[in-house]
């Protein structure tokens, strides 16, 4: 397994996080700021690791 595609794994990961704290609302409140920071945090780390890991592979 070379580093291209353990990127592009670790880019799905980090995808699957941020989609898992996206959907953990609360009933009352909705999305907390933090919740929301932190997703977006995760998507663009997820998205930089998959395209690292795209332009690796190529």
């Amino acid at each position: 397994m070379n580093f291209g595609l353990a990127l592009v794994i670790l880019g799905g990961f980090l995808l699957g996080g941020a989609w898992s704290i996206w959907r953990a609302d609360s009933d009352t409140a909705g999305r907390t700021g933090p919740q929301v920071v932190f997703a977006v945090i995760l998507l663009i780390a997820a998205l930089l690791a998959t395209a690292s890991g795209i332009l690796r592979l190529v």
